[in-house]
């Protein structure tokens, strides 16, 4: 009797939330295309103090006040991740334990559904995902279903998701990462291939070609040659995270060499009209400056450990493999002009999805060739943080433009490096794009601080879920820790703050 009660009082709840949608979808419909509140609307652009400001807009949109809240129930969670995956592993091994007992008498193998829960909860891809839910409910409760609808499946832009999906898988198939591995290892050659050559080879190069292949191929890449290459060897907990931190921090400054290929830097260039040549002479020399200065400031901490490491490397997957050896140079070819075709129709979505089916049959019709099947589990984990991400971003703009807005260069830059760690970086630029008062060290301010920042979480920059999904299995409990990642990418944070800051620009020729 309890449980048809139940099952009726859910019925119910769901057939009124229905009629509620139904009934108020007719009455949204001119609300739809107001939702989020545009930053123009609010007409507070005399109110002069951040916290009246602030308070005005939470009074015009009380909603505004719920979804930032929800979005640092996000961000909390992401923090208790680790924590999460830790129960799931202690659940998931007393239920084998419990089966092992048991299955004499039933012979019959269950799966821990609670296990199966905190380990989905853990799963750091997931978590924005996972918190679109109630964004969604309240969106709907404050301002009906079409609202809802109109947002998240047509407001929101989906398109660097579906890019990042698309050159994740592309970069991990294996005549890709058999040409990165030959191209970094012409470079570590000169190091005798020692770990320690590898391990600079990879954090310098890879960084740099995010100018070029973009930030997500990069990590995708500098992270699986990293865990095949230094990983493997089973080095210090304190040299992992030393490790991770500065290959997030190296790739997100390591974009800023072409105005073509960072997303933070993207969201600029068109409207401030940053070329190429500009962003070399004033980005793109004192990023590398950075990245050298802390790999070597790194390496000089921890020279004992790689004097003690082991000198053989491990072989990239499959590179000892008949396949891997004979990969003819066209098929290689191939893969680096579908890597090509998809970054440069990156913002087209329709023509990059098409190009990733006929990449699909390319690699069905080499598949002596390629992996042994295409694992699309990661980038899809990825590309559903970053579109939960997306979603989440486009109602906090409420609160982060008045906060850019009021900052000078430096303070402007640090904040912009602050605010970064907890909100991806291209949302952050991209706002500042929208602030009509900048001037031209206010622009470079925001820019400098938003790449410097993009390595202290996880969430600061689009391409690190990428990589922390291909090396979080050498980490405890198959989780990177949030605190951890953060303090590792602190000196290499600052380092590359203070090159952006202190270091003068190259002037730029003419006609450039």
């Amino acid at each position: 009797m309890a449980i048809f009660r139940n099952v009726s009082l859910l019925a119910l709840t769901f057939l009124v939330l229905f009629q509620f949608t139904n009934l108020t979808q007719a009455s949204v419909r001119g609300a739809e295309a107001d939702f989020p509140v545009k930053l123009s609307d609010y007409k507070d652009s005399e109110v002069k103090n951040i916290w009246t400001k602030l308070k005005g807009r939470i009074d015009k949109a009380p909603f505004n006040l719920i979804a930032s809240i929800i979005f640092l129930c996000a961000i909390l969670h992401t923090f208790m991740a680790s924590k999460f995956m830790a129960i799931a592993h202690k659940i998931e091994h007393k239920h084998k334990k419990k089966l092992a007992e048991q299955k004499n008498r039933d012979g019959k193998e269950k799966v821990s559904f609670k296990a199966t829960l905190f380990h989905f909860l853990g799963e750091i891809e997931a978590i924005f995902g996972i918190w679109v839910v109630p964004l969604a409910v309240i969106i709907v409760v404050m301002h009906g279903g079409g609202v809802m609808e109109h947002y998240i499946g047509e407001t929101v832009n989906y398109r660097e998701p579906i890019f990042v999906v698309v050159i994740m898988t592309i970069a991990a198939s294996r005549p890709v990462m058999f040409f990165a591995e030959k191209c970094i290892s012409f470079i570590a050659a000169l190091g005798k291939g020692t770990p320690l050559a590898y391990w600079l080879s990879i954090l310098t190069i890879a960084p740099l070609l995010g100018s070029f292949i973009t930030e997500p191929a990069a990590i995708s890449i500098g992270a699986l040659l990293l865990s095949q290459k230094f990983y493997e060897l089973n080095p210090s907990n304190k040299l992992k995270y030393a490790t991770i931190g500065l290959l997030f921090v190296n790739i997100s400054i390591g974009g800023t060499l072409t105005n073509f290929a960072a997303p933070p830097v993207l969201m600029v260039a068109t409207a401030w009209d940053w070329s190429t040549p500009f962003m070399a002479a004033h980005f793109g020399w004192k990023a590398l400056a950075a990245i050298l200065i802390s790999n070597t400031l790194y390496f000089v901490v921890f020279a004992k450990e790689f004097k003690t490491m082991a000198v053989e490397t491990v072989e990239v997957d499959g590179s000892k493999d008949a396949r891997a050896k004979s990969i003819p140079l066209w098929i290689v070819v191939v893969h680096l002009l579908f890597m090509a075709y998809t970054v440069s129709f990156a913002h087209f979505s329709p023509l990059c999805i098409g190009g990733f089916l006929f990449y699909i049959a390319f690699t069905y019709a080499t598949q002596h060739h390629q992996n042994d099947s295409i694992n699309l589990k990661p980038a899809l984990l990825v590309g559903f943080f970053l579109a939960g991400l997306e979603i989440h971003g486009g109602c906090q703009t409420w609160w982060i433009e008045p906060v850019l807005s009021v900052l000078n260069a430096w303070p402007l830059m640090i904040g912009s490096t602050a605010l970064t760690a907890f909100n991806d970086n291209a949302a952050i630029t991209y706002l500042a794009s929208l602030v009509p008062s900048f001037t031209d060290e206010m622009k470079y301010a925001v820019v400098a601080g938003a790449v410097t920042g993009g390595g202290l979480t996880v969430i600061a920059n689009a391409p690190n879920p990428a990589g922390q999904s291909i090396l979080s299995k050498h980490f405890a409990n198959r989780s990177v820790s949030p605190f951890y990642l953060a303090l590792s990418a602190l000196i290499p944070t600052i380092i590359a703050g203070a090159c952006f800051m202190l270091l003068p620009h190259i002037p730029i020729p003419e006609g450039f």
